[in-house]
């Protein structure tokens, strides 16, 4: 039988919980540049395309010049949004929407496999970097949406008491960082809609995460990483 959550329902427009963890626990990231690394690789493929008139370069071959575009990694603008993420140093968390059917599957796959490829080169080691295959779990209310947003961010919090300092989206949720290829506008939306409702006591997503006495585990169950 499959590992918890190995099985994924794979629906367009559906929100997921995506996260895999290292080999054994291992460490996956050892140093500032892998986490760095990892975040470029995010950019690239969440970042809008360039004109590929604009990257024509001139190349020789054979005595003869000749324009072309070099070979462009793969993008998955508008077919996934990333929504929250967090860097941990032995594994990662994604919440994100996949917008065309299918894609958050090669998108996972493809930015797992490079980054693998970096780490491997780098710590002359190999064989697999994580533990299996990712865990995706679709999310199916808002309210789950919201929980998953808070467990996410709270992550680091057994590493770091500055939460906006961390490798994760939530100084783009304080609007501290603005990077494009967050979309934190749809939990920020999704939770000011539900304040005055499900939140009375609760005034910004800030004292949400940081000050909220909830369970997360109690309310989202399954959908989160197994200890």
């Amino acid at each position: 039988m499959p590992s918890r959550n190995v099985v994924k329902t794979y629906v367009e427009n559906g929100f997921y919980h995506v996260y895999n963890r290292g080999v054994e626990k291992r460490i996956i990231f050892k140093e500032t540049q892998d986490y760095k690394v990892f975040l470029s690789y995010l950019k690239e493929y969440l970042s809008p395309q360039y004109d590929n008139f604009k990257l024509k370069k001139e190349f020789t071959l054979q005595g003869e010049t000749f324009k072309g575009v070099p070979r462009q990694p793969k993008n998955y603008y508008g077919k996934i949004d990333l929504i929250s993420y967090c860097l941990m140093p032995n594994h990662f968390h994604f919440l994100l929407k996949q917008v065309s059917n299918n894609q958050m599957q090669e998108f996972v796959r493809s930015i797992s496999t490079r980054y693998s490829m970096y780490f491997n080169k780098k710590y002359n080691r190999i064989g697999s970097l994580y533990q299996g295959p990712y865990k995706a779990v679709l999310i199916s209310h808002d309210t789950f949406l919201l929980h998953l947003s808070r467990y996410i961010h709270l992550n680091p919090s057994e590493f770091s008491i500055d939460l906006t300092n961390t490798y994760s989206s939530y100084a783009e949720f304080l609007g501290l960082r603005n990077t494009l290829w967050i979309k934190q506008d749809i939990i920020l939306n999704l939770f000011n809609n539900m304040v005055t409702k499900d939140f009375k006591k609760i005034n910004n997503y800030k004292d949400f995460v940081e000050k909220a006495k909830i369970n997360d585990k109690e309310i989202v169950g399954d959908l989160i990483l197994e200890d």
